[in-house]
């Protein structure tokens, strides 16, 4: 976990196949502007604990919950990407009164998700590795074997005239999967949000998410972003009751933060200027 800077909260959740560092841009630039940014480990990743079980959207808001209070404060401002954006998504229905406000970059919705995943299977189809990911430790072996094979991802999910990722900032993401058991840990979060969709669980979690936040939230995404377009970030409104703000970045794919962070930058602090004024 990285901490930097003073003031209200605001807590950064990286998505696959990365770790906290993925954040390293905003970090800076938000402690910069006076708050106090940090950026954790979702469990399983990077050097969180590794635990063979807990990979599903309750447990993971409890996770972040529990960090957000171990840091001394009752709540936090909550930005996602990915897979951290929809445990963003989920903190103020399952853990209610700990997020001030989120914002979520390049995940719409879980509703909205899991709409897409039940009726059409366009992620399993559309993204063979989302696909791939439901095989038993295949996968896993893949990620820590080739050392191409996160770097090849990352460049397949941003936009195809980005520079991004370097060959160091691949090569990183690449080792951070090779730790004991987290190429595997990550695979589980994918699982879960397939698997969930046959199981009470699932359903159950479905149902407390079917409302509306009533919290200020910022939606951003790449506008060459091929995971999420801008039907499922439209949609995605829709869920939230309180004051919501779109941006789309461009010249961005699925990594906005990373391909265009001095734009991102701009966006993210211009919305967090105006949630405190």
């Amino acid at each position: 976990m990285a901490e930097v800077g003073e003031g209200p909260l605001v807590l950064f959740l990286h998505g696959y196949p990365q770790f906290w560092w993925a954040w390293r841009h905003q970090l800076v630039a938000v402690a910069d502007a006076g708050y106090r940014a940090a950026a954790l480990d979702l469990r399983g990743a990077g050097a969180s604990d590794k635990p063979p079980t807990g990979y599903d959207g309750w447990t993971a808001a409890a996770d972040v919950s529990g960090v957000i209070r171990s840091l001394g404060v009752e709540s936090a401002v909550v930005i996602g990407h990915g897979l951290g954006g929809f445990v963003a998504w989920s903190m103020p229905y399952l853990t209610p009164g700990v997020t001030r406000a989120l914002a979520t970059v390049g995940m719409p919705h879980p509703a909205v998700f899991r709409r897409q995943v039940a009726r059409n299977l366009v992620h399993l189809r559309s993204d063979s590795l989302f696909a791939g990911l439901q095989r038993p430790w295949v996968p896993e072996r893949e990620m820590t074997t080739d050392l191409d094979a996160v770097p090849r991802l990352l460049r397949r999910w941003a936009a195809p005239a980005s520079a991004w990722p370097s060959a160091e900032e691949g090569a990183r993401y690449a080792a951070a999967l090779t730790i004991p058991f987290a190429a595997h840990a990550s695979a589980e979060y994918h699982r879960w949000l397939v698997r969930s969709q046959l199981r009470r669980e699932g359903w159950s979690y479905a149902r407390r998410l079917s409302g509306r936040i009533e919290l200020p939230v910022l939606q951003v995404r790449g506008d060459q972003d091929a995971t999420v377009g801008g039907i499922a970030q439209g949609a995605s409104v829709a869920h939230v009751g309180g004051e919501s703000t779109t941006v789309v970045v461009p010249g961005a794919g699925h990594f906005p933060h990373e391909e265009a962070p001095a734009r991102l930058n701009r966006q993210l602090l211009g919305w967090l200027e105006r949630l405190t004024t």
